[in-house]
C-alpha cells in the first residue's frame, strides 16, 4: 500500500472547498473559487485558481450531481468567482513536488473528467459553456476546450494560453494540443505560435484564430453568456420536469487488503501483487419500468453498481500502484444480468436510464485506460453476460473453466444486444468490434449466438475467450499466467497493453489518451523538466532552467 494518505474520491457540495454550484432553471453555474490553502497534499498553495487532484475530484462530483440530481439542467456554465482570473491550470508547485506516478494518475483522472463533459454533451444533451472572465492558462484553457463553446471577455487583458512548452518544458497534459487542432481546427502554424507563447492570445485575435467561439466586452459579457446558455439549452432534450435522484455517499468498507461495497469487492494479494475484483449480479426482484426505477433512485442496481465499480477503479489506480494485475470476476445469476439489460434497453431513452448507461460507459472506459494488466477469470458461479460480459471484453486475456462432466457447475457466458454498441470505447467501437477488427464474419458468428448460454468450448470456438482449460489444468494454467505476468516490467506492460487495447479507429479521445499521455509520460521524466535545474523544479524560484540541448 502507498505510504501516502489514501485519496478519497467521495465528496458532496457541502464539502466543496473549490467550486460554487448554483442553479437557475435550465442553467447551472459552476464557479471556480479555489481555496489556495486547501490543497490535497501539503507543500503548495493553489494560487490564481490553479488546481490539483482535489479540485478535479470536486468537479467530477459536481458534474455527476448535475447529471443525476438535476435533470432540468440543460446547460452548465463554467466560470470563475475570482476577479481577472478564470483558471491558471494545474498547480506547478504541486507537479514539482509530486512523484511521477502521482502526476500520471492526476493527468489521467483530469483527462477523464474533461472527456466526460464531451461524453455528456454527445450522449445526454447536457451542454457546457465556458465563460472565460479572466486569465485562462494551461489546464484552465484545457477545461474550457472541453466545453461545447468558449466565450472570452474582451477586456484587453484576459487571454487564453497553453504556456507549458516555453514556460515549463512539458506539454499540456489534459488534451490541450489535441483539442486545439482536432476540435477547434486552429491552423497548425497558428497553433505552433500559440503553443510557444507565454503571453497567450486575447480578444478578436483569439476568435479569429478559432481559439474561442466568441468574445464580449465586460459590460455585456454576463448577458451574452446567459443568452448563449439558453440557446444551447434549447438544443437539449433533458426533461424540464424530471425528478432528480439524490446521490448518497458510496458505501465502502475499507480494510488493509480489501475494498468492500454492497455489489463490488476488491481483495488484494500483496505477495502476488494482484487484486481480485468481483462484481455481483442483482439479487431479488428488480424494477422493470420507469416508475419502479425512479422509486429505487440511487439504489437502482445498475446505478449503484456503476458508482461502486467506478470508485473501486479510481481508488485502486491511485492508492495501490504496486498492484499490477487485476483479476476480474463476476458472481451471481446470469439471467438477472440479462433481465437488467432488457430493462436498460427498453428504457434507454428515459433521462435517468440514459444517464445510468452513461455512467457505466464511462466506468468501463476507465477500466480500458487503467495502467494495469487485466485478466478475466470465468469460473463456476460466474455471470459474464451482457453488460457484465463487457468486463471480460475489456480485459487483456480471459480464462474460462471447462467442466464437460458437470453441467450444473459449468460456467457460461452470454452475449446480449448491449454488447453491440451500448457501451462504446473511446474509439467509438464496441469492444466486440475492437476484438474482431470489425470483421463481419466473426461478428456475425457471435451475433448468431446472442442470448445463448455458451460453455468454455463454445465460447472458445467463436473467439470469445483466450483459453478454455479443463478442471485438471485450470489451477496450473491460471497460476502460471499470473506469475509470468507480474514478473514482467510494469513499464513495458503499460506500453504494450495500451498499444494492443486501442487497435481501432483513431480520434480525438484516443489521441488524448494515447499519443499525448505517452509523450507527457516521457517528458515528465526528462531532466529538462524534473532534473535539478529542470523547468518544473526551478519554476517560481527566480532561477533559469538548464536544458540539455540534445534532441532525442
Amino acid at each position: 500500500m502507498s505510504t501516502s494518505p489514501r485519496v478519497n474520491y467521495q465528496t458532496d457540495p457541502t464539502q466543496y472547498k473549490h467550486w460554487k454550484l448554483s442553479f437557475d432553471g435550465a442553467v447551472a453555474t459552476l464557479k471556480a473559487d479555489f481555496d489556495e490553502n486547501a490543497g490535497l497534499r501539503p507543500g503548495y498553495k493553489l494560487k490564481l485558481n490553479s488546481y490539483d487532484l482535489g479540485v478535479d475530484i470536486e468537479l467530477n462530483d459536481a458534474i455527476n450531481r448535475i447529471r443525476f440530481e438535476h435533470p432540468e439542467v440543460r446547460t452548465v456554465v463554467v466560470t470563475s468567482a475570482k476577479d481577472k482570473v478564470f483558471c491558471s491550470g494545474a498547480n506547478i508547485f504541486m507537479l514539482g513536488v509530486s512523484s511521477h506516478a502521482w502526476k500520471v494518475n492526476f493527468c489521467k483522472f483530469t483527462n477523464e473528467t474533461r472527456n466526460g463533459l464531451e461524453d455528456s454533451s454527445t450522449h445526454s444533451g447536457l451542454k457546457f459553456l465556458a465563460a472565460v472572465n479572466g486569465a485562462c492558462a494551461g489546464g484552465g484553457y484545457e477545461l474550457a476546450l472541453a466545453c461545447d463553446e468558449i466565450i472570452l471577455v474582451d477586456d484587453r487583458a484576459s487571454a487564453v494560453s497553453l504556456p507549458e512548452v516555453p514556460l515549463l518544458g512539458v506539454l499540456p497534459g489534459t488534451g490541450g494540443l489535441t483539442r486545439v487542432t482536432d476540435k477547434k481546427h486552429v491552423r497548425h502554424d497558428l497553433a505552433d505560435l500559440f503553443c510557444t507563447s507565454v503571453e497567450g492570445v486575447r480578444g478578436q485575435k483569439a476568435k479569429d484564430w478559432r481559439l474561442v467561439d466568441d468574445i464580449a466586452k465586460p459590460q455585456v459579457f454576463a448577458a451574452k453568456v446567459q443568452a448563449r446558455a439558453l440557446e444551447l439549452a434549447a438544443q437539449s432534450d433533458r426533461p424540464a420536469n424530471g425528478k432528480g435522484v439524490a446521490l448518497p455517499p458510496v458505501a465502502c468498507t475499507l480494510e488493509a487488503d480489501a475494498l468492500r461495497y454492497p455489489n463490488v469487492t476488491v481483495e488484494i494479494d500483496r505477495a502476488k501483487r494482484t487484486a481480485t475484483f468481483t462484481v455481483k449480479a442483482p439479487v431479488g426482484a428488480q424494477p422493470g419500468d420507469i416508475a419502479g426505477i425512479e422509486a429505487a433512485g440511487a439504489a437502482w442496481y445498475p446505478l449503484a453498481m456503476g458508482r461502486e465499480l467506478e470508485d473501486a477503479i479510481l481508488q485502486m489506480r491511485t492508492n495501490e500502484n504496486d498492484i499490477g494485475l487485476w483479476l476480474i470476476k463476476t458472481e451471481g445469476d446470469a439471467a438477472a444480468v440479462l433481465a437488467m439489460d432488457a430493462t436498460l434497453l427498453a428504457n434507454k431513452d428515459h433521462w435517468l436510464v440514459r444517464e445510468t448507461i452513461g455512467l457505466l460507459r464511462r466506468t468501463f472506459s476507465r477500466l480500458d485506460v487503467s495502467s494495469r494488466s487485466l485478466f478475466a477469470l470465468i469460473e463456476s458461479g460466474s455471470c459474464f453476460a451482457g453488460t457484465f460480459l463487457e468486463l471480460a471484453l475489456a480485459c487483456d486475456r480471459s480464462y474460462m473453466l471447462a467442466l464437460p462432466d458437470d453441467e450444473a457447475k459449468t460456467p457460461k457466458i452470454a452475449v446480449s444486444d448491449t454488447n453491440f454498441g451500448l457501451y462504446p470505447m473511446v474509439t467509438g467501437q464496441s469492444r466486440l468490434q475492437r476484438r474482431f477488427y470489425d470483421e463481419a464474419p466473426a461478428l456475425e458468428a457471435v451475433r448468431a449466438k446472442a442470448g445463448q448460454a455458451l460453455d468454455a468450448d463454445a465460447a472458445f470456438a467463436i473467439g470469445m475467450v483466450t483459453s478454455n482449460p479443463d478442471d485438471i489444468d485450470w489451477a496450473d494454467e491460471v497460476r502460471i499466467a499470473i506469475e509470468e505476468r507480474v514478473a514482467m516490467s510494469p513499464d513495458a506492460l503499460t506500453g504494450m497493453e495500451a498499444n494492443l487495447r486501442f487497435n481501432g479507429p483513431e480520434n480525438m479521445f484516443t489521441r488524448v489518451f494515447g499519443r499525448l499521455t505517452a509523450w507527457q509520460n516521457w517528458i515528465f521524466q526528462r531532466p529538462n523538466a524534473v532534473g535539478e535545474k529542470g523547468a518544473l523544479k526551478v519554476y517560481g524560484k527566480g532561477e533559469k532552467s538548464a536544458f540539455d540541448w540534445n534532441r532525442v
